[in-house]
């Protein structure tokens, strides 16, 4: 390199920046080593903040105008470097641009379900996306905390972690909100506003500012929102025997369908045949005809023979006992319902009264 190149390198007249993306965050002048004249011009855009860094240490913060860089506009490193007395020699410093527009379109989503109380399902296990904004509104502690010594910082570099922080807190604010699962849909905006509410503060401790988060869809486990369409039909086709009828007329009418919709239309059909006969033969089932009495639960009976407790038997085997003289007035007998052993006479004397004698030897 030439003494004139050397000289040159030396000397900067003009910092700024331009950006022409829109995912960077921080951006470092790039001087590859050269020192900057004292009195260069420095332009910071709008949604621009320039940040002087000297021997690692932030010195000076500039916002959006244009500036000569003296005594007056670097106050902080004039203190530092000793310049109370007019200073015309080059310096060394690094110069990062801060871009403080919002930066949109960001996207986060649930890896895993996750798990959540419902008043109406109990227990739900969901899966959540959408997009959110932030925006630098500290930018000092953002490059004190995230940003460190990168010269070109973008987006990518925190929406992981950014991620990671919103989905953290996500089942706490879900579970706070108390909104039942199946109005969620319907208050998608004013539970936007109530994640930001919460979680705007967790990003404070970086320096950023959480100005919207959006959710695009909340979606349920594939089994349940099987249940809900269930339901849903259900609630759709109304009065389920009006239904029945208007789908069995439909498959009697049709002259076309597959092998499964034949078998639906057989089966309807069968039943309205069966109705139409009973209609016919003046037998019609009235609807409203309670169903028939429970029948009594039959009583079972241990008998105790030789001291050895058989059964349980029902009254038709307690009967024939009875009739063979199996069992005798004073065999022990127990039932549910008693609390001790008693004899057989006690409990059935109807059915020793009705044995017939024994007949008579000849």
């Amino acid at each position: 390199m030439g003494f004139f190149d050397w000289l040159t390198g030396q000397f900067i007249d003009v910092i700024d920046w331009v950006d022409d993306s829109n995912n960077t965050m921080v951006y470092r002048f790039n001087r590859q080593g050269n020192e900057i004249k004292y009195g260069a011009k420095l332009t910071v855009r709008a949604s621009q903040i320039a940040i002087f860094v000297s021997e690692g240490v932030v010195t000076d913060i500039l916002e959006a105008g244009i500036y000569e860089l003296d005594t007056k506009n670097l106050p902080i490193m004039t203190s530092l470097q000793h310049w109370n007395h007019g200073f015309n020699s080059p310096f060394k410093a690094e110069v990062y641009f801060i871009n403080t527009k919002r930066f949109t379109d960001l996207k986060w989503g649930t890896k895993n379900p996750i798990m959540v109380r419902d008043p109406e399902f109990a227990m739900v296990r969901l899966r959540a996306f959408g997009t959110y904004e932030i925006r630098i509104s500290n930018p000092k502690k953002f490059m004190m905390e995230i940003v460190g010594t990168d010269g070109h910082f973008t987006t990518d570099e925190v929406e992981n972690q950014l991620t990671n922080l919103i989905l953290s807190k996500l089942p706490a604010v879900l579970g706070e909100s108390k909104i039942p699962l199946l109005d969620m849909a319907s208050n998608y905006e004013n539970f936007s506003n109530y994640i930001s509410e919460k979680i705007a503060p967790f990003f404070k401790e970086y320096g950023l500012e959480l100005t919207k988060i959006l959710i695009e869809n909340i979606s349920l486990p594939s089994n349940v929102e099987k249940a809900l369409d269930k339901r849903t039909s259900r609630e759709v086709t109304g009065n389920l025997d009006d239904y029945l009828k208007y789908e069995a007329g439909n498959a009697l009418g049709s002259q076309s369908g597959g092998t499964m919709s034949d078998m639906v239309g057989m089966g309807a059909g069968l039943a309205l045949g069966q109705e139409m006969v009973n209609q016919i033969g003046g037998k019609k089932i009235d609807k409203n005809t309670p169903p028939p009495l429970p029948t009594q639960t039959e009583r079972l009976y241990h008998i105790a023979l030789e001291d050895t407790p058989e059964g349980p038997y029902n009254m038709r085997t307690i009967q024939e006992y009875i009739t063979k003289g199996t069992i005798k007035r004073d065999t022990l007998i127990w039932r549910e319902g008693l609390s001790d052993w008693i004899e057989a006479e006690d409990e059935l004397t109807q059915y020793f009264n009705a044995t017939p004698p024994p007949l008579p030897k000849r």
